[in-house]
């Protein structure tokens, strides 16, 4: 069995480890979790607890040299261990590029671009900036009913692109090139690639289920292009005709058995350019695959979701004989503050009046982001960092937020903001102007007139005690005399109360404040602020205690302010 010297030697090396790793004196629990795991010390807890607490006390008041000095005399396995265990690695695994870079981003405008749509349009963007390519934004708009586009969300699109630094070379519209879809599928009829269909819904997925055709499959190239041609005129009701492309009818997956190419669709486009000139309407994998022939894409990234519609769209390049681009597949990512919200659940509740519109904080549109200050220097190292992998993701915003902390931080201007706010008479205090600091590292005060009543806000009242002796930050010291109604009396401008006695320092602002309306994704904060910050509209700043805000709007006395984070 180990002596109590074995042991001791045993936690030092792990505890060393630990504050080499973490530059700082490591956690009990931290420490014994790790010795805890050596099957002959199982038996020995109550002594290896005292004896870890005597070798934390060591190593705390060792310097950070000595500490990795002395690990690396007792067990330098464990030192290499450590430079083993890097972070992994971030951001976009290099492409092997055998000619020109052409990508494409192609959403469909039936709302603004979200958070998921800015991890596609960054990365491509990326990668073509990267090897001279080209980058498409491509409007797949052909659904003019269930997927209806919204006029709005063309500019929405082309503006978030440009503000996430991802300004395309081309923009294409899918509805301005119907003929050529038009074009491709009489090809298709004419080569026997495709069909018109006339079964309904229920009849042909009972003769897909049992891998039998379609008694239309092997009509002739005459009579399909009759068919196809009365469906272009509008001869044929909705449902009435579908084009089908010609698949294995016996393929072991059933959504790969002679697709769905156009269907009839009476909706007339919002486009006014588009109205109801046309009726039979490509469908995403269709129109999909053919842009991508037609614009030369070389590469696709896309989601490992859309496996079988690459399936599908490859029958269409092997009966036209073209060459299929190269895709990449990524996972899914979840973001825990917004779960499953859709881009039709979205429209719905807007209309409902749940939502103010799409720049609702509570949203995942980038709208919504960028009106709350997120940078899109942030949101874009933040889409970078999450690669390419194909496993599925969930995360939380905070990473985003770290990423745009980092770069608001040195500049935002610091106010004060108090919400909920309640008055504190001060007694034997005289108006007097508090000069605080702009930001603490950038140098500049600001004045902020106090008379003998402030603001401070509701949960800084709630928490007063009779006698407490706190600091009205950059203003004076008081000590409370009253609970309720709130009251104190000043006692000085010593720093000392707070050094000393480890008083406490809260916020205020005067009673002639400026009237602040905080939206943020949890609830609506509405308090008084200092006046200065009406200076700032556009502008991110810190409130202070409350945390960064976009400055949305000043009129008269009022503020409205987007909350950013913490």
């Amino acid at each position: 069995m180990p002596t109590t010297e074995d042991i001791k030697l045993i936690i030092k090396k792990f505890a060393l480890q630990n504050a080499v790793k973490y530059d700082k004196t490591p956690q009990a629990g931290a420490v014994m979790g790790k010795v805890m795991a050596q099957p002959e010390l199982r038996s020995k807890a109550k002594e290896i607890t005292v004896l870890v607490n005597e070798v934390l006390v060591e190593i705390d008041q060792m310097t950070p040299e000595a500490r990795e000095e002395e690990l690396n005399k007792l067990a330098p396995e464990l030192i290499a261990e450590l430079s083993e265990k890097k972070e992994p690695e971030k951001g976009l695994p290099p492409l092997e590029i055998d000619g020109p870079l052409v990508m494409r981003f192609a959403p469909n405008p039936n709302g603004p671009p979200t958070l998921g749509s800015a991890r596609g349009i960054v990365v491509n963007s990326e990668y073509t900036k990267k090897y001279k390519g080209k980058l498409i934004i491509r409007f797949d708009d052909t659904d003019p009913a269930t997927k209806r586009p919204m006029l709005e969300a063309y500019t929405w699109y082309l503006e978030d692109c440009e503000w996430l630094g991802a300004k395309p070379d081309e923009v294409v519209i899918a509805s301005d090139r119907m003929e050529r879809y038009y074009e491709v599928a009489e090809q298709l009829l004419t080569n026997g690639g495709a069909y018109v269909c006339f079964c309904a819904q229920e009849t042909f997925k009972a003769l897909k289920d049992a891998k039998s055709e379609c008694p239309h499959r092997n009509e002739s190239v005459e009579k399909n292009l009759e068919s196809w041609k009365k469906m272009v005129s509008g001869e044929y009701k909705e449902q009435e005709a579908v084009l089908r492309i010609k698949t294995d009818i016996t393929h072991k997956d059933p959504a790969l058995r002679d697709w769905v190419a156009f269907r009839i669709i009476k909706t007339p486009h919002p486009r006014p350019e588009v109205l109801d000139k046309y009726c039979a309407w490509p469908l995403l994998d269709f129109e999909g695959a053919v842009e991508d022939h037609l614009l030369g894409t070389t590469l696709i990234i896309r989601g490992k979701d859309l496996i079988d519609s690459e399936k599908r769209q490859k029958y269409v390049y092997d009966h036209m004989g073209w060459t299929y681009p190269r895709t990449t597949h990524w996972g899914r990512v979840q973001i825990h503050e917004f779960g499953k919200l859709s881009t039709s659940g979205i429209k719905k509740a807007i209309a409902e009046g749940i939502y103010t519109g799409w720049d609702d904080p509570r949203l995942p549109t980038i709208r919504a982001i960028k009106r709350r200050g997120i940078l899109p220097e942030a949101l874009r190292k933040f889409m970078l960092d999450l690669g390419l992998g194909e496993t599925d993701i969930s995360l939380s915003l905070d990473t985003l937020y770290a990423e745009n902390r980092k770069i608001i931080d040195p500049i935002a201007n610091r106010y004060f903001f108090v919400w909920d706010p309640v008055e504190l008479e001060i007694e034997g205090a005289e108006p007097r102007i508090a000069k605080a600091p702009i930001h603490p590292t950038r140098g500049g005060l600001r004045e902020i007139p106090a008379g003998t009543t402030v603001f401070i806000t509701g949960n800084d009242a709630d928490s007063l005690k009779n006698g407490e002796r706190l600091r009205l930050k950059d203003l004076y010291n008081i000590e409370v005399t009253c609970i309720s109604p709130p009251r104190a009396k000043f006692i000085g401008t010593d720093m000392d109360l707070v050094k000393k006695e480890k008083a406490r320092i809260i916020h205020w602002v005067p009673l002639d404040g400026l009237k602040v309306r905080v939206l943020s994704p949890d609830r609506e904060f509405i308090g008084v602020g200092e006046r200065g910050m009406e200076r700032e509209v556009d502008k991110v700043v810190q409130f202070e205690r409350f945390g960064f805000v976009r400055i949305d709007s000043a009129k008269g006395d009022g503020i409205v302010a987007y909350f950013t984070h913490k």
